[in-house]
């Protein structure tokens, strides 16, 4: 880990002297520097700010013990070894919940690059190794953000994705409270600051902004209907009568790529030009080098997603290469 840690910081000396900008369009770098590093890890988190992102996402999820760790899923098992250290600790359905253990346990697991249900790398190019690297909670990657900020007089924001609020409230845990609660603390509820909030379940939206008071700047997820993100109709929300709906509560938008791209054609669809009719900003997601469509080049498809379909940012597995395109 010293090793990396070194390596790692040595970037970060080199990067600083480039005046990384700060304005439109904006990268977000996707659970941090997770084309290099194993995703939402402090590790990532520094090496997507050295690459010279605009905005580190974290993805919330509640423990045992209510507190909020930085994990894409509601389960456990695809990027730790808690199949090893709890093998008695799942569920009937046979997965591992990070509800189910309090934070000092979650501590004690091993964060290991993206795996499937075979046990296979996800994307098989990227961090092989097999250092110990932890899970990470949201006020330890705020205070890692904002220290690397002070010292460096920039403004890297944060860009937070509440996960599976429905989920978690049937399971006794308001996640979005907690969310607001740690934002406050922070100073961060402030649509002045640079954060920002999402959610793929409308419901959830519309509550942070009218029931609990969320001044932060919100965007609304757009999933499919099959993927049962959540009981919002996503077919309903990419219309111009959802997309006013959407207004209404947020600030933008956060579509699936083929969404907004023909991928077989590369023609634009309709719906950043509805959005933008809306007064919505388009960040879609996810931008990833080693999972392109065929016959086009990672240049190509930034150049037509920037020019030709005109996002207002991305959310990308590789901060360096969309900041080099767009800045470079």
């Amino acid at each position: 880990m010293n090793v990396i840690k070194s390596v790692i910081l040595g970037i970060i000396m080199s990067v600083f002297t480039i005046n990384t900008l700060q304005a439109e369009p904006i990268v977000i770098a996707h659970r941090g520097a997770s084309g290099y590093l194993p995703e939402h890890t402090l590790e990532s988190v520094t090496l997507a700010y050295a690459q010279g992102a605009h905005y580190i996402e974290q993805d919330l999820v509640a423990t045992k013990d209510a507190k909020l760790i930085v994990l894409h899923d509601i389960h456990l098992e695809t990027v730790t070894d808690v199949q090893k250290k709890f093998p008695n600790r799942k569920r009937q359905d046979g997965r591992f919940y990070a509800l189910d253990f309090t934070l000092a346990e979650l501590k004690t697991l091993i964060v290991h690059e993206r795996r499937d249900e075979k046990g296979d790398l996800v994307f098989k190019d990227r961090y092989q190794g097999v250092a110990n690297f932890q899970i990470a909670t949201f006020e330890e990657q705020i205070e890692l953000i904002q220290q690397l900020n002070r010292q460096f007089d920039k403004n890297t924001g944060i860009y937070t994705e509440i996960k599976s609020p429905a989920w978690h409230q049937e399971q006794g845990v308001d996640i979005s409270r907690l969310t607001m609660s740690i934002l406050r603390k922070y100073q961060l509820d402030d649509s002045s600051k640079a954060v920002y909030v999402q959610c793929f379940d409308f419901d959830e939206t519309k509550r942070l902004r009218k029931e609990l008071g969320a001044k932060v700047k919100l965007i609304q997820l757009i999933a499919e209907n099959d993927w049962q993100e959540s009981a919002t109709n996503y077919n309903y929300l990419k219309t111009t009568k959802g997309l006013k709906e959407v207004a209404e509560v947020a600030q933008g938008i956060g579509p699936w790529i083929p969404q907004i791209l023909n991928l077989e054609t590369k023609a634009p669809t309709n719906l950043v030009a509805l959005a933008h009719s809306e007064g919505l900003a388009v960040h879609p997601y996810t931008f990833r080098r080693d999972a392109l469509p065929v016959n086009i080049t990672a240049e190509e498809m930034l150049n037509v997603l920037f020019n030709d379909v005109k996002i207002d940012g991305i959310f990308t597995d590789f901060t360096d290469i969309t900041v080099d395109y767009l800045y470079q």
